[in-house]
């Protein structure tokens, strides 16, 4: 009897703390009530602190996977998740700090062109950037793929590099947003991924936590990222910039296609050496035209002028050449070769080299994005786990895309790896990436749609 009556004791001072709190959230946004920001940050403080069990955040999760979240929640939420963990002071580097997020894709090499072009016009950009997973390739990576190229920096490498020469980018460090890794993990095994608020979220604390003033974002939509539609990526696009401009930031999203491979490039020094080309002024029509539209909009957002104006300046910058020698001082300050930013061949070339001809006449109608990056990630340019070792110069330089007349014979695209057995699995892959038409096809325009605090406009 006595057993029984501390047992129930127990069992009510523990519904009385963190359980009942965390029950009673549950319940309330079961039903679709929505959390107050003091009910959000004990929640995240007690899942980081482990008061909060996984099987309650995941419940938790699964309602607000089919309730929702509203904005300001989803703001109180990112800016909980945000101060998690450490939050950068960039104070120690002058002027306005502009950061670039993109939702991922295949061939986006974008940070590599935009940061020096915007530091080339006066901007700063101090950017942390992770690695890559799956069929998405990852900044640091490609970074790395420079000979002798470092991408951890102290603080005060990082903010001399940043005064010194206008831009750096380096690794995610440090204890950034832990409760999004935490919460990532979870979402990840409980089905619960896809959802707006838990994915704005996920992205933004860490964006708040890296500490610039004004965010850009780049939303790919279509096969090749995350989020399929238009429609989904302008909802989610709405939900980062309503976060960001809650927090204090400054804050565009233009959605971006990825419903083809962006440039024609994939893989780590390839998409390098395409960067490079690209700062010369000899870069893919498509890729050249994404990477001054992001830089035109960061130079908006730093304050350099009317949109014209900084898009006449971000063009110049690269017809001056100042873009690559801001490229070629950041390699150098970061301890990697700059000699391979004025002489791309100097890069490491891959050992065997095969064509993918052409069986099918007519033209590209679609590509399967996806299916691309996975071809090139089987070569052994992506990681299927966290443990892949990358092989740096692997990848696939494609040579007809949407659009594109083809005939039987011709080559659609060259593979690169450093074993000749891999090119078979990769070869049928990126085939059935391939969707041919007899009919010419209609492009659709690379920046689909703008969202600003204001509203969304639509190309």
């Amino acid at each position: 009897m006595n057993l029984e009556r501390s047992v129930n004791k127990a069992h009510a001072e523990e519904r009385h703390g963190i359980f009942m709190r965390m029950y009673d959230l549950i319940e309330k946004k079961k039903h679709g009530e929505e959390l107050t920001k003091d009910e959000i940050m004990a929640m995240i403080k007690g899942y980081v602190d482990g008061s909060v069990p996984d099987y309650q955040m995941s419940s938790m999760l699964m309602a607000i996977y089919f309730q929702g979240m509203t904005e300001e929640e989803t703001a109180n939420l990112t800016i909980a998740m945000a101060h998690s963990g450490d939050m950068v002071d960039l104070s120690g580097i002058e002027g306005i700090k502009v950061d670039k997020h993109s939702t991922g894709g295949v061939g986006d090499k974008t940070t590599l062109v935009i940061a020096p072009m915007v530091a080339a016009c006066g901007g700063k950009i101090a950017k942390m950037s992770g690695k890559g997973l799956g069929h998405t390739g990852g900044t640091i990576d490609k970074m790395e793929a420079i000979p002798g190229m470092r991408t951890a920096l102290t603080q005060e490498e990082f903010f001399s590099t940043v005064n010194k020469i206008g831009l750096s980018v380096v690794g995610q460090s440090g204890n950034l947003a832990p409760a999004d890794k935490k919460l990532y993990a979870l979402r990840d095994v409980t089905a619960t991924v896809d959802s707006i608020p838990l994915i704005s979220s996920s992205i933004m604390s860490k964006k708040l936590a890296a500490g610039s003033d004004s965010i850009l974002l780049d939303v790919k939509t279509g096969s090749g990222a995350f989020m399929r539609t238009l429609d989904d990526s302008i909802e989610l696009a709405k939900r980062m910039v309503a976060i960001g401009e809650h927090a204090g930031r400054r804050t565009i999203a233009v959605i971006t296609d990825m419903d083809i491979p962006l440039g024609n490039g994939i893989g780590n020094s390839i998409e390098v050496k395409e960067a490079i080309e690209t700062l010369k002024g000899h870069g893919p029509k498509d890729f050249t035209e994404v990477c001054i539209i992001l830089a035109t909009n960061m130079l908006y957002l730093s304050g350099k002028g009317d949109l014209d104006h900084c898009r006449n300046m971000v063009e110049e910058s690269i017809r001056n050449g100042s873009a690559l020698s801001k490229l070629a001082a950041m390699v150098e300050a970061q301890g990697g070769d700059s000699s391979v930013i004025y002489d791309p061949d100097k890069f490491e070339k891959e050992k065997y080299t095969y064509e993918v001809k052409s069986t099918e006449e007519g033209y590209v109608s679609h590509m399967n994005t996806e299916q691309c990056g996975i071809a090139s990630m089987v070569l052994g340019a992506g990681r299927e786990t966290v443990d892949s070792v990358l092989d740096y110069s692997a990848g696939i330089v494609l040579k007809k895309k949407t659009g594109d007349l083809v005939k039987v014979g011709d080559t659609l695209a060259v593979l690169y790896a450093s074993k000749a057995e891999l090119f078979d699995k990769s070869e049928e892959i990126l085939r059935n990436a391939y969707t041919f038409s007899s009919e010419p096809v209609i492009s659709r325009p690379l920046v689909l749609a703008k969202v600003t605090i204001d509203g969304v406009e639509k190309y």
